[in-house]
């Protein structure tokens, strides 16, 4: 998949980064995944990001507000039809909702939701701005992937409030990874937590296409980063590994096998 002009309702249609200091996060990213940043004027306080990859939108950035903590975080965004009732429908199915929704300027309409096993994600209803131009790339969002505590109690919300489907991938992580699907094609993935992973809240991790995951790690390394995890390579799949950027953010990046 290349250029995008639309999502379809229960996909993943944008991610951007919350940050405590955007001019290093630009630096970082652009040096990593030859990002180029844009400013744009917001309804209020500080400018947003875009993030563009060959002339293309793939992401955004933005100051991390007071009261959120201290590290970067990555947030993934859904398309959906309608994000008021989607909002509501969360909420009816044990979701707290976080931030209600608001509209974008004439971008679009937003919320943010908590689903019930603690994991933050974003609801987006598109009106002049669908989400990332280009998606399932080098240089873009190519996969989302749950690491929750109740993969049951997840997969019973998602597939109830986006009309996912899940089954077991077999192949990958000795039976234990999860494949959600939306009319038969996979949108997401999810891994339960494991007690041998240290301290770690429910999350949705943004996985960004690379050309070579082991150089890419060389290059984040060099320049503040730090790996968590990997590299580690999935027959007929790719190679990936998860990373921390300077400003305590965490993604990861893979390198899909069919791109070889």
């Amino acid at each position: 998949m290349a250029e995008m002009t639309s999502y379809p309702p229960g996909t993943f249609c944008w991610v951007d980064l919350a940050t405590p200091d955007p001019e290093a996060s630009k630096a970082f990213y652009g040096d990593v995944f030859g990002w180029t940043a844009r400013d744009l004027p917001a309804d209020l306080g500080p400018p947003y990001t875009m993030l563009s990859f060959d002339g293309r939108q793939t992401c955004g950035l933005y100051r991390l507000p007071p009261g959120r903590g201290e590290n970067a975080y990555w947030s993934s965004h859904v398309s959906v039809s309608d994000v008021d009732a989607a909002a509501k429908r969360a909420v009816d199915l044990g979701a707290t909702l976080v931030r209600p929704p608001t509209d974008v300027m004439e971008e679009g309409r937003i919320c943010y939701i908590q689903d019930p096993t603690g994991a933050l994600v974003g609801l987006w209803q598109a009106r002049a701005n669908a989400g990332a131009e280009i998606d399932n790339q080098v240089g873009a969002r190519s996969w989302n992937e749950l690491l929750t505590t109740d993969t049951e109690a997840a997969a019973a919300f998602y597939e109830a409030l986006f009309g996912w489907t899940h089954r077991i991938s077999p192949e990958v992580m000795d039976g234990r990874y999860v494949i959600f699907e939306l009319d038969g094609t996979p949108v997401g993935g999810m891994l339960e937590i494991q007690s041998d992973w240290g301290p770690m809240s429910p999350n949705w991790t943004v996985y960004f296409g690379v050309a070579d995951c082991d150089g890419t790690l060389e290059t984040a390394g060099r320049l503040g980063g730090s790996v968590l995890m990997g590299p580690t390579a999935v027959e007929n799949v790719g190679r990936f590994a998860h990373l921390r950027d300077p400003q305590g953010g965490t993604f990861a990046v893979i390198q899909f096998a069919h791109w070889t």
